[in-house]
């Protein structure tokens, strides 16, 4: 039934990269530094998502 269905890599990606963006955009309020440096590091798992298709 799929309970204990394991996450691919690029399903695993792809949920850091959206943490990352919401990261990213928490802290463009206040950390203008911040959160370039986590759009940073959120544009690198997408680039590494892009590698696997």
């Amino acid at each position: 039934m799929g309970l204990f269905k394991r996450k691919s890599e690029k399903e695993k990606l792809q949920s850091k990269y959206e943490k990352l963006i919401s990261e990213s955009y928490k802290l463009s309020h206040t950390d203008r530094k911040a959160s370039d440096l986590k759009a940073a590091e959120a544009d690198e798992i997408l680039r590494k998502i892009e590698s696997l298709n």
